[in-house]
């Protein structure tokens, strides 16, 4: 699985988040979202794709 965040597109929601927040975090001085795990387990990927889809401004990609 290969995620991406567009953090020019993003608008510091915070769904991904509330959606896996072992995959994604948020910079502490703008709120923008990065990844904390590039390679997350299996298990993680159901959460990862509700990230993606819950994102309001569609800034993160999942490629199986």
């Amino acid at each position: 699985m290969k995620i991406t965040i567009d953090q020019d597109k993003c608008i510091a929601s915070g769904q991904c988040v509330a959606a896996a927040d072992a995959v994604f975090d948020q910079r502490d001085d703008d709120g923008i979202a990065f990844l904390i795990d590039e390679d997350p387990p299996t298990s993680e990927a159901d959460d990862v794709r509700h990230a993606a889809a819950v994102c309001p401004a569609l800034a993160i990609v999942v490629e199986d």
